[in-house]
């Protein structure tokens, strides 16, 4: 996979840890110049200097993709700085627990602006430059539980079930003008998802989900990633359902 995106220029959301850092080191690996957008900066900073001493090519654009302009503004400063815009991978996102009753409006309307709105700013920002260009790829990152809601997790499911239909309806709005749209929904995965979770008990609870041991690693999702953006421009891989091996679950 090496060399194989020489050239193209890809744009990575939440880099700063977990899923998108891991993708942002793969797409430099294979050749891609990466923007990185993210809220910690000094995390960014640290990723760029470790891309740039491999040998690739990085720039940190530090934002909030819950704030509209910042979400725009990474979109076109990975233009204006780097020259275009190849790939887009949407991978900021954060989770809360709780349900209708249960947890604040607030907590519901941070989940919602970051997983789904701010998804939603960048891919609006992006479609004028690739449709410039006649090409791009657009990936966004769900989770099985966009799939299969939670009681417990209800503002979480119910920004990835709207990250589904989203991104379906622009795929179907896109690909004409060459733009390729998937999403990628993984199973627990080894991440700082569960930080931010205010409950401790159930922050607790995430926390040895996605940390025990048949957990998939952030790399695992970022090689489904550049499997995305190895395939002929006249394929497209909408979507992507990637489970631990012992996750058994029907559905």
């Amino acid at each position: 996979m090496a060399g194989s995106l020489t050239g193209k220029v890809a744009l990575v959301t939440g880099a700063s840890s977990g899923i998108g850092e891991a993708a942002a080191l793969a797409l430099a690996g294979a050749g891609a110049s990466v923007a990185l957008s993210a809220r910690r900066v000094d995390r960014l900073g640290a990723l760029v200097d470790r891309i740039v001493g491999e040998g690739g090519k990085a720039i940190a654009l530090p934002g909030d993709m819950a704030v509209e302009a910042d979400a725009t503004r990474a979109v076109t400063d990975t233009v204006d700085r780097l020259g275009r815009i190849d790939i887009l991978v949407n991978s900021a996102g954060v989770i809360q627990a709780g349900g209708v009753e249960s947890l604040s409006l607030d907590e519901w309307r941070r989940v919602i602006d970051i997983n789904l709105l701010g998804t939603l700013y960048t891919c609006k920002a992006a479609i004028g430059p690739m449709k410039a260009q006649g090409s791009g790829d657009i990936i966004n990152i769900s989770s099985t539980a966009g799939r299969r809601a939670a009681g417990l997790f209800g503002p979480y499911s119910t920004s990835k079930f709207g990250l589904t239909g989203m991104t379906e309806s622009l795929r179907q709005e896109v690909g004409g003008a060459g733009i390729r749209v998937s999403i990628v929904e993984p199973g627990a995965t080894a991440t700082q998802v569960a930080s931010g979770i205010s409950d401790p008990a159930m922050r607790a609870a995430m926390t040895d989900h996605v940390g025990k041991d048949t957990a998939m690693q952030p790399d695992d999702i970022a090689q489904a990633i550049l499997f995305i953006t190895s395939l002929p421009a006249r394929a497209n891989v909408s979507q992507i359902l990637i489970r631990p091996t012992a996750d058994t679950a029907a559905m």
